[in-house]
């Protein structure tokens, strides 16, 4: 596409990989011979990873195209919002590429940062690792809709006789009793049950304790439909195995990233602070990498999403500005895991959580959460800063 919207060529498909590219780059060095260009823009949809080889070619030295592009690697959410402007475009291959070139065109985008690739076994690590996080949170909740059918009164957390509900001893509590089977097993028999689940760890007065308060959640309890008994006792089971290998796999994974962390001293700040260990301080830096790219915090916070929409007309403004959503999901993800360690184990990021907490009577515990990850960026920002000139320094 021309700089005023006119198209010099037919749609050109090629295959994504080395001997497509070329194809690619054949064309372009034609078209630049052709019109003489001054800039070549080349915009991507971030679709999983399917633009990082071609992305890694075109931005390289060696990629054969005789005028230096400037890529644009696109979020989809943004060109699905422009494709809602040509309501009676079909949506084909061809009109796809159409609206990127496009949102290049008129978009007011700017380029992308060369990408530092020490930064990407480190990003790679932390990325796999959100997504166990995510695996892992999916199988709790499918475990509290199976627990809830077992044994409806065990499934509320403000009444379990348990700190961890997927706790070793709790969910081998739930795998082999029901409400009735409690009622009708002897205290003996279920001290020896608990502590043994336990390891002994939990001491025989708290053992009372917790059966007095299972016998008393048992008479609460709706008693399951006899037949549908097995079914959900075997997929509670598998279930509860199922997180048990996301835990196993995020221990194994968390290992992993602190090794490869290391490789950034200078990134080590991070994880010095109070609250924010190894694994965090590496999700936080694999997504920003080179601080330089920032101007501001106000910049580092937009790119993480954590910024809110203003919905103002003339002399009203509303008060309910909700959190953009569009930025770097991970960063933002690590963020606020950050912001939520440091409200426990910091007390100046506690003190601004509560503070924030009691301002408001709606949305009060996820708006202090995202506001404590806003104060968190400015940290960040300012200790990257800093170590980035004491390095430049030395």
């Amino acid at each position: 596409m021309l700089e005023d919207g006119q198209e010099p060529n037919k749609h050109l498909k090629f295959s994504n990989d080395s001997l497509g590219v070329a194809t690619l780059v054949d064309r372009l060095n034609n078209l630049i011979s052709l019109y003489k260009p001054t800039t070549l823009k080349i915009g991507v949809e971030s679709t999983n990873l399917y633009w990082w080889h071609l992305f890694e070619l075109l931005s390289s030295n060696n990629s054969g195209l005789t005028l230096k592009p400037e890529l644009y690697l696109i979020n989809p959410n943004r060109i699905s919002s422009y494709r809602k402007s040509f309501s009676n475009l079909p949506k084909t291959d061809p009109t796809d590429s159409w609206f990127i070139a496009e949102v290049v065109r008129i978009g007011r985008l700017k380029p992308n940062h060369p990408y530092d690739l020490r930064y990407a076994p480190l990003q790679r690590l932390t990325r796999f690792r959100f997504q166990l996080v995510e695996s892992l949170i999916k199988e709790k909740n499918r475990a509290l809709n199976l627990i809830f059918l077992k044994f409806s009164s065990y499934a509320d957390k403000s009444n379990n006789p348990f700190s961890d509900i997927f706790g070793k001893t709790s969910s081998a509590l739930i795998e082999h009793f029901t409400p009735d089977e409690i009622a009708n097993t002897n205290i003996e028999d279920l001290v020896r049950f608990i502590s043994k689940s336990s390891k002994n760890h939990i001491s025989e007065e708290d053992i009372l304790k917790c059966i007095e308060i299972l016998n008393d959640l048992s008479k609460k309890a709706y008693r399951l439909n006899p037949k549908l008994l097995d079914t959900v006792n075997v997929t509670l089971t598998m279930t509860l195995e199922n997180i048990r290998y996301f835990e196993s796999q995020i221990k194994k994974i968390d290992k992993v990233i602190e090794r490869e962390f290391s490789a950034f001293p200078e990134k080590q700040i991070l994880s010095l602070v109070k609250g924010l260990g190894p694994v965090l301080a590496a999700g936080i830096t694999a997504e920003i990498g080179d601080i330089s790219k920032f101007k501001s915090d106000k910049k580092l916070a937009s790119y993480a999403g954590l910024v809110w929409k203003k919905h103002q007309s003339g002399n009203y403004e509303s008060e309910d500005t909700p959190l953009t959503r569009s930025g770097n999901e991970y960063l933002r993800y690590y963020l606020v895991e950050s912001a939520n360690c440091l409200r426990m184990h910091n007390a100046e990021y506690s003190e601004y959580y509560n503070r924030k907490y009691h301002e408001v009577r709606t949305h009060q515990h996820k708006r202090a959460m995202v506001l404590t990850a806003r104060k968190l960026v400015r940290l960040v920002f300012a200790l990257l800063s800093r170590s980035q000139n004491l390095l430049g320094r030395s």
